[in-house]
C-alpha cells in the first residue's frame, strides 16, 4: 500500500457551532466529508490567536515553548519569535520523502520561507507573495486590487481610530476571491504531485471566514438576516465577569441586533464560500483518482464571538466560541463513517497524529497525543481528562490560562477576578461560579490542575511566580511541583 496524500484544509475564525448538527451556516461539503470520517465534537484550540495556535499545531507544543506568543505581525520580534530548533511535522515528512506545498495564511513565523520548515511550493501571507500573485489574478479579470463597491457593507466608527468594516458585499464573481485562487493553486499543486508519484501533502489555508467578511452576493443571498437565530447569550451583561469584557463591550455599544445579525449572516455567506472551496478540492481528488489514498483534515484555529455574550473579535475572552473549533478527518479505510468522537482533543494532537498515519516518526519534545487510537474507534484507558490552553495577550499583555476538566472551565486571569463555568447546566457561560465562595474547593482543584499542565510544559514564567505581588491564584504552584518545593524567586 503506498503512503498516504494528506490533503490539509485550515479555516480561520470558523466557530465549531457552524459545523454542528442542527447550525444555520449551510456547509454541505463539510456535513459530506463528516459523513465519511470522524468528527470530533470536543476539539480545542491552545490559544485564542493565529500565530501561537498554527506553530503549535506544526510543532506539537505549546506557545510557551515554542515562543510564538503573539501574532507575528502586530509586535516588535522579542515578543513572539519561534524557536526553530523545534522540528515540524513538516519537516519529518520531507524526510521521509513527502512533496509539501502551502498556499494562503501562514501566520506561523516571520521569515515566510517555508523551505526551512520542509515545503518545497507555497505562495503565503503577509508578506510571502501570496497577494502580489493575487494582484496580479485580478489584473488578469480586468480587476482592480479589492472591489470597487460594497452594497450593503456596515463599519463601526470611533474617533481618532480607523473605520472597522464588518461586513462588506460586492457583486464580482467567486472567481476574484482570494479564497477561490488559493484553492485553485492548492488543487493545481496536489495534481501536479499526483502526477509525480510521490506521497503529497497540500496545506490550504485561508484567512476566511475571519470577522471582515467581504462576499459576493450570492453568499450574502443564501442567509436571510431577519432569521437569524439571536446567541443565547447575547443580552448577557457580564455583571460578574472582568471589567476589561465589559469595556471592550463598549466598542459595539451603539449597534442594534439587526447589525449583528447582518453581520453573522455575511459570516456565514463566508464559511458556505469556503465549503464551495472545499468541494472543489474533494471533487480533484476523485477526478485524479487520489481520494482512496488521501488524508482529508479539515480544523481551524480559533473561533470568534459573533455576537454572543455582546461581543465580537476574540483574544482574551475564553468563551467556548473562541476556543472550541471544529475538526474532521477522514482517513479511507479507517475511519468508521460518520462517527463522531466526544473525547477531548486539542489542535496540538494533529502533529502527532499525521506521524504516525504516515510512519514517519515522532517529535521530541511533544505535549500532544496521536488521534490514530481515536479514528480507530478505541480511547485509550490514560486518554487525558482535562484540556489546557495558554493566552498570553495579544499587543496589551493579558495573562490568562484556561483548563477544561469534566463539566467544568475554570479561567485564571492574571488581570482580574478568576472564572469558573458549568458547561453542563451553563452552556453559554451566563454565570461566574468563581465568585460563589461553594466552588471555592473546587477552584483550587482546577488551579492545581492548571499548575500540574504548567510545571509538565516548563512555562517558567507562570510556575517561578513565587514573589508577593503574583499571589493571587486559589493556591500556588508548588501544590503540583515535582520534586522539593520552590525556593520563592520572583
Amino acid at each position: 500500500m503506498p503512503r498516504p496524500n494528506i490533503l490539509f484544509l485550515m479555516t480561520d475564525q470558523q466557530q465549531a457551532s457552524t459545523i454542528d448538527p442542527g447550525s444555520q451556516c449551510l456547509t454541505p461539503a463539510l456535513d459530506r466529508l463528516a459523513s465519511q470520517g470522524v468528527r470530533f465534537s470536543r476539539a480545542y484550540t491552545v490559544n485564542a490567536i493565529c500565530s501561537p495556535t498554527r506553530a503549535s499545531l506544526l510543532t506539537g507544543v505549546y506557545p510557551s515553548t515554542h515562543g510564538m506568543v503573539d501574532t507575528t505581525h502586530v509586535v516588535e520580534p522579542y515578543r513572539a519569535e519561534l524557536d526553530t530548533s523545534l522540528e515540524m511535522w513538516s519537516q519529518r515528512l520531507h524526510a521521509h520523502g513527502y512533496r509539501l506545498g502551502y498556499f494562503g495564511k501562514w501566520h506561523v513565523e516571520r521569515s515566510n520561507q517555508l523551505e526551512r520548515f520542509g515545503f518545497e511550493e507555497y505562495a503565503v501571507s503577509p508578506g510571502g507573495g501570496l497577494h502580489e500573485a493575487f494582484e496580479e489574478h485580478r489584473r488578469g479579470m480586468g480587476l482592480g486590487p479589492r472591489p470597487a463597491s460594497l452594497s450593503p457593507h456596515y463599519e463601526v466608527e470611533q474617533p481618532g481610530y480607523q473605520p472597522y468594516r464588518l461586513f462588506g458585499v460586492h457583486d464580482e464573481p467567486v472567481e476574484s476571491t482570494l479564497e477561490h485562487y488559493i484553492y485553485s493553486r492548492g488543487i493545481d499543486y496536489m495534481r501536479r504531485a499526483a502526477a509525480s508519484g510521490q506521497p503529497w501533502v497540500s496545506f490550504i489555508s485561508t484567512s476566511a471566514p475571519g470577522e471582515s467578511c467581504v462576499i459576493p452576493r450570492p453568499y450574502w443571498e443564501r442567509y436571510d438576516p431577519g432569521r437569524i437565530r439571536k446567541p443565547a447569550s447575547f443580552h448577557d451583561n457580564l455583571a460578574d465577569r472582568p471589567n476589561i469584557y465589559r469595556r471592550m463591550k463598549q466598542t459595539w455599544a451603539r449597534m442594534e441586533w439587526d447589525d449583528f445579525a447582518r453581520t453573522i449572516a455575511a459570516y456565514y455567506g463566508f464559511c458556505s464560500l469556503v465549503d464551495d472551496q472545499i468541494s472543489r478540492a474533494l471533487q480533484a481528488l476523485e477526478e485524479t483518482g487520489q481520494a482512496d489514498n488521501t488524508i482529508v483534515i479539515y480544523t481551524n484555529d480559533h473561533g470568534t464571538m459573533m455576537g454572543a455574550h455582546g461581543l465580537m473579535c476574540l483574544g482574551v475572552f475564553p468563551f467556548e466560541e473562541g476556543y472550541r473549533i471544529p475538526m474532521i478527518i477522514r482517513w479511507p479505510g479507517v475511519t468508521s463513517p460518520g462517527t463522531t468522537c466526544d473525547d477531548l482533543v486539542s489542535i496540538m494532537d494533529l502533529a502527532p497524529t499525521i506521524l504516525e498515519m504516515t510512519d514517519s516518526g515522532t517529535l521530541e519534545p511533544c505535549h500532544a497525543r496521536s488521534l490514530v487510537p481515536l479514528l480507530h474507534g478505541e480511547t485509550p484507558d490514560d486518554w487525558r481528562d482535562d484540556h489546557f490552553a495558554e493566552f498570553h495577550g495579544q499587543r496589551f499583555f493579558w495573562t490568562q490560562r484556561i483548563v477544561w476538566w469534566d463539566r467544568y472551565k475554570y479561567v485564571f486571569n492574571g488581570f482580574d477576578y478568576d472564572e469558573l463555568y458549568d458547561l453542563e447546566a451553563d452552556p453559554h457561560e451566563m454565570t461566574n461560579l468563581a465568585l460563589d465562595h461553594r466552588y471555592a474547593p473546587l477552584c483550587r482543584q482546577m488551579a492545581e490542575r492548571m499548575w500540574r499542565h504548567i510545571w509538565e510544559i516548563g512555562d517558567y514564567n507562570m510556575h517561578g511566580s513565587h514573589y508577593g505581588m503574583f499571589r493571587f491564584a486559589p493556591v500556588g504552584p508548588d501544590v503540583a511541583r515535582p520534586g522539593p518545593r520552590g525556593d520563592g524567586r520572583q
